[in-house]
């Protein structure tokens, strides 16, 4: 819809330019030069100055259709404000909210000091955003971890990532749900309770940037932070029908040690768009001094983004690793992709990784000793010693558990995952891109977590739920979920493209061609803004 709004009515000259720019702009946004248009397929629809109240407050129903550089444009043309962009996002909040459970802290008072004194010219100018409350510290704003012992510390700094995002130009006006300390594997937590799915609140929306995967899907902002040291970008995209990708180890800068998980830990976002999540990444990845894993640099992914990626070798499976059943419907996911593929001109082979045997155990052991050192570090910043009554049982038996496992213990395990990093690297030297279902099942219902259960049946879950995914962080790789597939309940079913490490403007490219090809951009769930 478009409204013209010229209140010197002596100046028809002027309304008459108006209205033949505003028709440009309509066949503009209709008829894109992008191959995917300014967000997939989304359709803008443009809010113009108004001279008597200066602009026009963005609907809902308008906001939800923009990705992030659709509505960096707008604020760049001047036909929304940055402080109006936060108003309606904060709309959003309140529109949702209730029914997912995503967005557990605002900072309403701050994002607005933060527009009017630090606001700076990047290219996401002026959109709202939102942090996973994990690891990304925004200095003088609680960073909870969804663990009730953490609610009152205040981080005096940002970290590195939280310097870049706000250089890039974007709003941060709030946190989004997690899992309690993130060991969990679907977003639930003592602090704020269940993060519901969109498509279906009486499902998961992953783990363990659930909250962010839920906001995302629902339309509160068409991007947000998330991070993945064994599918936590993937897994929520998966389930919410976001895109999500696991940048390559090092790329951008870890929050806040440097080395989480000696680097299978990564930072980036999750999106509606490719090319938003691709140039995001040019804003925020380079070297980080201290970091123990900077990969080098990775020029322009932004320019990839609707480029021809070629004719691509790509090795298919779905059969997870370590002997977990795959739902059918996650096998008709890739099935359905591998159809879309050969029809765009590329080679599908299909192609099982043979990992070591002993690759599974290795991984549980070096990540409980990862838990056990964060709760360490964990002790000096409140100041006390850790006890049973600071955690639910399940996840005391992970401490205590790792507290045990000796210095020899993790140097063995990590040696075991150099040989899980060798077997899945050595899968490209064949394959330009390796493609699995992004989980062994479906959106599962809450009631399919366990309550209460055992470390080993904890992680026995694990398996049977999210198998495909931490590969990709033993290894280094980028991988990325992409949204394609929903299935006979209406419900997303993400497929999972990896490439060597390194190669992200392979699965950009490939990721926009998808994009334009299957769009689903304009795929709305039960429960959005408007």
């Amino acid at each position: 819809m478009i409204r013209l709004a010229c209140c010197d009515k002596r100046r028809p000259y002027v309304q008459l330019l108006r209205l033949r720019v505003s028709l440009f702009r309509v066949i503009r946004n209709f008829f894109p030069s992008h191959p995917s248009g300014s967000c997939g397929k989304f359709r803008h629809t443009v809010a113009f100055r108004n001279a008597e109240r200066g602009f026009r407050k963005l609907q809902l129903s308008e906001y939800q259709n923009f990705d992030a550089t659709g509505l960096a444009e707008l604020v760049a043309q001047q036909e929304v404000t940055p402080g109006e962009l936060l108003d309606t996002a904060l709309a959003g909040v309140g529109a949702v909210n209730d029914k997912l459970n995503a967005v557990v802290a605002i900072f309403e008072e701050e994002a607005r000091r933060f527009i009017d004194e630090e606001l700076a010219d990047g290219p996401f100018k002026g959109v709202p955003f939102l942090l996973k409350d994990l690891t990304a510290h925004y200095g003088g704003q609680p960073t909870g971890a969804g663990w009730p012992p953490r609610a009152a510390v205040k981080p005096a700094e940002d970290t590195e990532l939280v310097r870049r995002f706000k250089k890039s130009g974007v709003v941060i006006f709030g946190k989004t749900a997690v899992p309690e300390l993130a060991m969990d594997w679907t977003t639930r937590s003592r602090a704020h309770g269940v993060t519901n799915n969109p498509w279906d609140t009486n499902r998961t929306a992953g783990t363990s940037s659930g909250g962010t995967a839920a906001a995302v899907a629902a339309g509160v902002v068409p991007m947000a932070h998330g991070n993945d040291g064994g599918g936590s970008i993937r897994v929520p995209s998966s389930v919410c029908g976001c895109f999500g990708i696991k940048p390559t180890r090092g790329r951008n800068p870890v929050a806040p040690s440097g080395s989480t998980w000696q680097g299978m830990l990564v930072e980036h976002v999750l999106s509606r768009s490719v090319r938003d999540s691709a140039r995001m990444l040019d804003a925020t990845q380079g070297m980080q001094p201290g970091q123990f894993f900077n990969s080098p640099p990775g020029g322009d992914f932004a320019s990839h983004v609707g480029r021809d990626p070629g004719r691509l070798r790509i090795g298919v499976s779905t059969k997870a690793p370590y002997g977990a059943a795959t739902h059918p419907d996650c096998v008709k996911a890739v099935d359905e992709t591998v159809r879309l593929l050969e029809s765009l001109g590329h080679i599908c082979e299909d192609h099982d990784i043979a990992l070591p045997d002993d690759g599974w155990s290795a991984f549980e052991t070096f990540i409980l000793a990862e838990y056990a050192t964060d709760m360490r570090l964990e002790e000096q910043v409140l100041g006390r010693k850790l006890t049973a009554e600071d955690f639910p049982p399940m996840l005391w038996e992970m401490i205590e558990a790792g507290n045990r496992i000796s210095a020899v213990e993790v140097n063995v395990a990590t040696t075991r995952l150099h040989a899980v990093a060798s077997a899945v690297t050595s899968t490209f030297s064949r394959y330009d891109v390796f493609l699995s279902p992004t989980l062994a099942q479906p959106p599962l219902l809450h009631e399919a977590f366990p309550q209460a259960t055992s470390m080993r049946g904890h992680y026995e879950f694990y398996l049977s739920w999210m198998p495909f995914t931490h590969i990709f962080n033993v290894n280094g790789s980028p991988a990325m979920s992409v949204p394609l597939v929903w299935n006979a309940d209406g419900l997303p079913i993400g497929v999972q493209f990896a490439a060597t490490p390194a190669a992200e403007d392979v699965l950009f490219r490939l990721a926009s061609q998808l994009e334009a090809a299957r769009p689903w951009g304009g795929k709305r769930p039960p429960v959005s803004v408007a």
